[in-house]
């Protein structure tokens, strides 16, 4: 009889244990990494004249799980979802997510695009499968990681963004500069997520829970001899995030991550690996934490002002006939940009409206993606022929390809906020205006300090192109489909926004979740 009388228990245990699976939720990072097995697989088999068939499956992988995004702007979803009352979900695809997503997936196709080419012309110097593999795990990592509404899925997320990077970075054969920048990348990665660890365990010790909304409400009852526990947490949790956006001080491994990785991932880590850390700091300062908001603000604008200042002081040092200086300049200038994408995420601790200003940091994050994306589209093509990739290899290009030349000189006043790179220049406006609206003035005057200090070394490459070519220099860089391809993407993604800007800035005055 006891065991007859227990079995309802079992039964209501077991109910509450097995959760339904919203497939259609999860598509885009579960096809993504369907696709990328699928890659991995298919290399067993393949002669290596066929090889490049991985390539275009990857790419049309990618162009799919973008397409899947479509069926969900119905509403939010969400799935993975506890039944004891409290409705807190481990998965959820709301506006903030699809956003998201549609940068990390749509820097990654860009990516691959770039990388159809760049594997051709290594000649087996790379592993196709282990690349495309890397490339959409860490794709499918990274589309996982704005749905994620837990801690452990967020951690989880991020290191399968995370560790293919550095698979990627290091996986040229007999390359000892890339072998130097993954270990440098990895031994920093590491150092940051134990750290970030550490915090989330205290933040669990502290609540008894991992649910981000389950987070936000019961940090406010903590007892007192845990509020010091807390605060370390919350400051901790944040090393990991500050780390993936290459926020100062956890920039260093930038500029020779770039140099010595493929050029395609050097662009995938620039806008992809950004939109990592800026959706997890998000998801962890204003969903989990808004309470502590007097803990996480400063710090944050304290690394905004950092990191933009040292990222644009870097980038003033490259010297123009250093090799590989137009990549470091990139690097350097994706450090000031990601102080930038800061700034309003730390507003949002001062403002009366958070998920306004973090609306600001995405509308600047997809401007950024879409510009920066095709400045490094533009360094793979002159790169092609030029392996230095020296900013005064630039010198004369639009005698030698004129398109080439003119989009990659509206790509970087797009960076600079020059017309008629209109949508740099309100993405620009829209942060600036998130600091004052906080009440952070000291911040938005730094930040325009800043702006006009980028101004010199966007310019001084722009006029590079424009100049007089070197003697003997008439041949042109020619593009093949694949590049041409990306492009294309790009230039049409930054010219559309720059006429109708109000496509992505709408996000900076309405809530995302």
């Amino acid at each position: 009889m006891s065991a007859l009388a227990a079995l309802p228990l079992t039964q209501n245990l077991a109910q509450n244990l097995v959760q339904s699976v919203d497939w259609l939720a999860i598509a885009p990072p579960t096809l993504t990494a369907v696709i990328g097995l699928a890659a991995l697989v298919a290399d067993l088999f393949l002669k290596d004249g066929r090889k490049p068939l991985l390539g275009w499956l990857s790419v049309a992988g990618l162009a799919a799980a973008l397409l899947l995004l479509l069926p969900l702007l119905d509403g939010d979803r969400a799935t993975f979802c506890l039944s004891d009352g409290t409705r807190a979900c481990s998965y959820v695809a709301d506006p903030f997510t699809l956003v998201i997503q549609l940068l990390v997936l749509g820097g990654a196709l860009v990516a691959a695009l770039l990388s159809v080419t760049t594997l051709k012309d290594a000649d087996r110097g790379l592993p196709e499968g282990e690349f495309w593999f890397l490339l959409l795990s860490s794709a499918a990592g990274a589309a996982l990681l704005p749905a994620s509404r837990d801690l452990a899925t967020l951690v989880v997320a991020l290191e399968v963004a995370s560790l293919p990077a550095f698979a990627l970075v290091g996986l040229r054969h007999g390359d000892r500069r890339s072998s130097e920048a993954a270990l440098k990348f990895f031994l920093s990665s590491v150092t940051a997520t134990a750290v970030s660890l550490l915090g989330i365990s205290f933040v669990y010790a502290a609540t008894g829970t991992l649910h981000l909304t389950e987070i936000a409400q019961r940090v406010q009852d903590v007892d007192g001899q845990f509020t010091t526990l807390v605060h370390t947490g919350v400051v901790l949790t944040l090393v990991g995030f500050a780390f993936k956006t290459a926020a100062v001080p956890f920039h260093f491994w930038v500029p020779d991550t770039y140099v010595g990785a493929p050029l395609p991932i050097a662009a995938y880590l620039s806008v992809v690996g950004k939109a990592v850390g800026f959706s997890g700091l998000i998801l962890v300062t204003v969903v989990a934490l808004p309470s502590y908001a007097d803990v996480w603000g400063p710090a944050l604008a304290a690394l905004a002002a950092l990191t933009m200042t040292a990222g644009n002081a870097g980038a003033l040092r490259q010297r123009g006939t250093r090799a590989y200086s137009a990549v470091r300049l990139l690097a350097w200038s994706s450090v000031g940009q990601a102080g930038y994408l800061l700034v309003p995420i730390a507003a949002a601790a001062y403002s009366e409206d958070p998920e306004r200003s973090i609306g600001s940091t995405v509308a600047y994050a997809l401007m950024y993606g879409a510009v920066n994306l095709g400045a490094f589209t533009v360094a793979a093509l002159v790169g092609r022929t030029r392996s230095g990739n020296r900013l005064t290899d630039y010198r004369g290009l639009y005698a030698t390809n004129p398109l080439a030349a003119l989009l990659l000189a509206f790509f970087l006043l797009c960076l600079a906020g020059l017309p008629p790179g209109i949508i740099g220049l309100f993405a620009k406006v829209t942060v600036f205006s998130a600091a004052v609206d906080a009440g952070l003035g000291w911040l938005a005057v730094i930040m325009a300090v800043n702006v006009v200090v980028a101004l010199y070394y966007y310019l001084r490459w722009t006029a590079l192109l424009f100049r007089a070519a070197p003697e003997g220099e008439t041949s042109g860089h020619r593009a093949p489909a694949p590049l041409t391809a990306a492009l294309a993407v790009t230039a049409v993604l930054a010219v559309v926004l720059s006429g109708a800007p109000q496509l992505i800035l709408r996000f900076a005055g309405t809530g995302l979740f």
